[in-house]
């Protein structure tokens, strides 16, 4: 969980990502600043969190009640920097 209040970056692929699987940035941001942080590959660390969705996938047009945005992100001394982002979609 990110409580040192540094600025968090979005990279551009993890930009194309959250517009194509369906999250928001605001919601990345959540998942950093309220969640544990769980340790990922190469270093890098992920967190999710679930969100009430209510509505029908931007992947399958499915209706689900909520979804689930994984962010993988690299922990700098200056900032945090969002590498993807995942979203999984559920009842």
């Amino acid at each position: 969980m990110d409580t040192t209040g540094k600025p968090i970056k979005v990279s551009r692929h993890a930009a194309q990502r959250i517009s194509q699987r369906g999250a928001t940035t605001e919601e990345t941001e959540q998942a950093i600043r309220t969640r544990p942080w769980r340790p990922a590959k190469r270093g890098k660390w992920h967190a999710r969190r679930v969100f009430p969705f209510d509505a029908n996938s931007p992947v399958n047009g499915r209706h689900y009640a909520h979804k689930t945005v994984d962010v993988v992100f690299a922990d700098n001394p200056a900032s945090i920097v969002v590498v993807t982002v995942k979203v999984y979609y559920h009842d």
